[in-house]
């Protein structure tokens, strides 16, 4: 099993190295190499997505990323900014389907901001269309117009990158409680009638699925108000982007969830769904659990072995079971840890 990993920037090579010890304490056949991605292959090659790090991610089965990206880099011109490069990589992979678990673990229960009896036992799958909609329209750009700057972009999908992306989905729900919500803008972004048709299109291929459709602000409020009513969700790149964020943060941390984003085949690029903390780098106090689960979704999806998969995913609930806490997650009466020490936390539990 070959894997790329990629640290990135801000905190993201403090919780890769919590991840790849606890890969390679599987004691599985694992070869990993590191390469730059982002902010630090900016200021090292002048690109943010360098010629040595996409030949690398080319040859290998999967990616495992920390994150991108930082202040010291958001003037500089628009190819050479961190978020250019995880771009570019999701792009030349084809990396289509992004999912995002948003899983409230029993212990965690006090950490969300709602009621826990809203939250607890929440279990969501966000599937996101990742390589259309807007941030792939074209036109795109700003223009002078009448003396007035005028920013334009077009939302974009073609029939087959919808049906693809929903199919990802409707296998996912199979493996889950089948059903499926599909998410659009129908009654006021007429491109997005065609995600609801070619919807209910494929819906008919997964009889044992119920379908149902949610306009994208009434899902926002529905996630906040009783999102236990959701299994699997799925939508475009932009809706995706923002929902899955928003039920992010009904588990209490973002620091907690992992991600995955696949192309056709399950090769895949994992990375946790934070981003890169500047105000916490090097400070050695990161929750490295998103990137250690994120690891277990590529053991599943990429490598196909759950055994090794539901090995890591047990060791963390076990550790919080134990009590252990970084400071996103920490209350009173439990275990304060750091980084590094929850990563050892981690592979005790193994």
């Amino acid at each position: 099993m070959k894997i790329c990993v990629l640290p990135g920037d801000g905190i993201g090579p403090e919780i890769i190295a919590e991840a790849v010890r606890v890969l390679k304490a599987l004691d599985l056949k694992i070869e990993m190499e590191e390469a730059l991605l982002g902010g630090c292959a900016v200021d090292a090659t002048g690109s943010p997505y360098p010629d040595a790090t996409q030949k690398l991610a080319l040859a290998a089965d999967a990616v495992l990323l920390g994150a991108v990206g930082g202040p010291q880099w958001d003037n500089n011109p628009r190819e050479q900014r961190p978020e250019r490069g995880l771009l570019g990589i999701r792009k030349q992979l084809g990396l289509f389907a992004n999912l995002r678990p948003a899983i409230l673990y029993p212990e965690l229960a006090n950490a969300s901001t709602l009621k826990p009896e809203v939250v607890a036992g929440l279990d969501i799958l966000i599937v996101r269309e990742l390589t259309g909609d807007i941030y792939f329209g074209q036109p795109r750009g700003i223009e002078v117009r009448n003396g007035e700057r005028f920013g334009f972009n077009t939302m974009h999908y073609t029939e087959s990158e919808i049906r693809r992306i929903l199919r990802v989905a409707f296998e996912a729900a199979k493996k889950r409680n089948r059903k499926v919500c599909s998410v659009d803008k129908m009654n006021v972004l007429e491109c997005t009638q065609l995600w609801r048709d070619v919807a209910i299109e494929t819906g008919r291929e997964y009889p044992d699925v119920e379908l149902s459709h949610m306009l994208v602000d009434n899902a926002a409020m529905q996630l906040v108000k009783n999102p236990k009513q959701f299994d699997v969700m799925v939508t475009g790149n932009m809706f995706g982007d923002i929902l899955s964020d928003e039920a992010s943060m009904l588990t209490g941390s973002i620091g907690m969830l992992p991600s995955a984003s696949l192309d056709a085949n399950n090769k895949g690029l994992y990375e946790p769904s934070h981003g890169s903390a500047p105000d916490i780098a090097g400070k050695g106090v990161a929750n490295p659990l998103a990137t250690i689960l994120s690891a277990a979704m590529m053991l599943r999806y990429t490598f196909a072995n759950e055994d090794a998969a539901g090995r890591i995913e047990t060791a963390v609930k076990k550790v919080l079971a134990q009590g252990f806490r970084t400071g996103d997650i920490y209350e009173p009466g439990m275990k304060k840890v750091g980084t590094r020490a929850m990563g050892d936390a981690v592979l005790a539990a193994l």
